[in-house]
């Protein structure tokens, strides 16, 4: 069989994209096993499970949904020895403002997703294993189901896969679409057809996930790293990125840039070189104002607060942001910071599933507060009101979606209270008397 790549960027390092350009079908298993498809599988499986967690450990791969723990970490918690079955889930609820990513990995080469859930299934001795697609993703359910079959047809999946008398089964789920059913707990419940909020924790999926039982839960982009490990090395794997932080990352760049779109670029990559060089600067000849770093849900930076930056878990956290979901979002010299915020809070808002009284209330207050404020209704106690509700939400939500509102909300007014103070100089300067009814 023939296979064409297109000439990849010289500032991209393509690792699991590097098949997105093979034509005429990368999602096909005849593309896949011609460019070494399934050979990180068979030779995980003539490995023990505890040499295929020390591998990824090794490797220093970390999950790419979010949280960004350690994979082999990970998968070292789940028990193997309880009496109870085991499961493998894929989270390809994919749902992250600015995040688009696991979207183009099942699209356009969905074995590698599965051929990191078997090695998973393999590790922890599962026979039975889920790929949770979010609903707005439905048409994607067909390519995986396709390529599922393929994998059947060819043993990889199903009875004694590769002659080692284990047998493991795949299937696709899908959601109905919440931004809840991300986090992990909420979408476990989902799968067993309940309705999708989180559960408390601990315990966690690791002992108590799927029906009950252990499970490994990790996301597309995870999975779909863990099959060039075994093919190429731990030691290789870890070199592409900085110590603490192995491999590469798909970068969804969105926003006032020339070039947006999505990039394969290594761990430790510099922001800005990515702003400037791979996405081809500003869009307009604009200055940069301010990045939101790792999806809606990731504080944001001022323009200067980015110049000596690398896009990793640590450097960004120690910027006091997050590396997310990997959803890069470039804001100009033009932007409306009051409206960015305004329209952060009306998807949390929305997204909020109610279980909680600090989420619920507090995301609907935080967006009737801005609607007012963005609409010429706002009053000088509404900034501190803001940035104390924001606080106040922090760590006392029953799952992530309250931090993930309040914490982008609570750094633009940290961040930019000269603009909120603007807008209401400007209400001031139109209105005489502000409204002061909430809307």
């Amino acid at each position: 069989m023939a296979i064409k790549y297109n000439e990849p960027s010289p500032l991209e390092v393509r690792v699991i994209s590097q098949r997105f350009q093979i034509t005429p079908n990368s999602a096909s298993i005849d593309t896949y096993l011609a460019t070494d498809g399934y050979e990180g599988l068979k030779k995980a499986v003539s490995m023990t499970p505890e040499a295929i967690i020390d591998t990824l450990k090794a490797s220093n791969l970390r999950g790419r949904g979010g949280a960004g723990f350690p994979t082999g970490m990970k998968w070292s918690f789940v028990p193997r020895t309880t009496g109870k079955p085991t499961y493998v889930i894929c989270n390809s609820d994919e749902s992250e403002p600015g995040t688009c990513k696991d979207r183009l990995l099942m699209e356009k080469d969905p074995h590698q997703m599965i051929e990191g859930m078997i090695i998973a299934g393999f590790t922890i001795k599962s026979n039975k294993g889920y790929i949770f697609i979010r609903g707005e993703y439905r048409y994607l359910i067909d390519i995986v189901d396709k390529a599922l079959a393929e994998a059947y047809k060819k043993g990889f999946l199903g009875k004694n896969i590769l002659g080692t008398g284990w047998d493991f089964d795949l299937y696709t789920h899908t959601g109905a679409g919440a931004y809840e059913c991300g986090e992990e707990s909420a979408l476990l419940e989902s799968l067993e057809g309940k309705r999708g909020i989180p559960r408390l924790k601990p315990p966690f999926p690791a002992v108590v996930g799927a029906f009950q039982s252990p499970t490994i839960l990790n996301n597309t982009e995870t999975f779909s790293s863990v099959p060039v490990i075994f093919r190429k090395g731990a030691e290789w794997y870890a070199g592409l990125g900085v110590p603490k932080s192995g491999g590469t990352r798909l970068t969804c760049v969105s926003g006032h840039v020339n070039k947006p779109g999505v990039y394969e670029i290594p761990l430790g990559f510099p922001m800005m070189k990515l702003i400037n060089e791979v996405c081809g600067g500003m869009r307009g000849g604009k200055k940069l104002k301010a990045v939101i770093p790792g999806g809606s849900s990731s504080p944001v930076l001022k323009a200067e607060e980015c110049v000596d930056l690398t896009l990793d878990f640590d450097a960004l956290a120690k910027a006091k942001t997050m590396a997310g979901s990997g959803g890069l979002v470039i804001l100009d010299e033009d932007t409306d910071i009051v409206a960015v915020a305004l329209r952060t809070i009306k998807f949390y808002a929305h997204e909020s599933c109610g279980w909680c009284i600090p989420c619920r209330e507090g995301t609907t207050w935080l967006k009737k507060i801005l609607t007012r404020f963005h609409e010429g209704g706002g009053v000088a106690s509404d900034i501190d009101l803001i940035g104390e509700l924001a606080a106040n939400m922090l760590g006392r939500t029953f799952c992530p979606l309250g931090d993930a509102a309040a914490m982008p909300i609570g750094a633009f007014v940290a961040k930019f209270r000269d603009e909120f103070e603007a807008k209401l100089k400007q209400t001031r300067a139109t209105k005489k008397t502000p409204d002061l009814v909430v809307v």
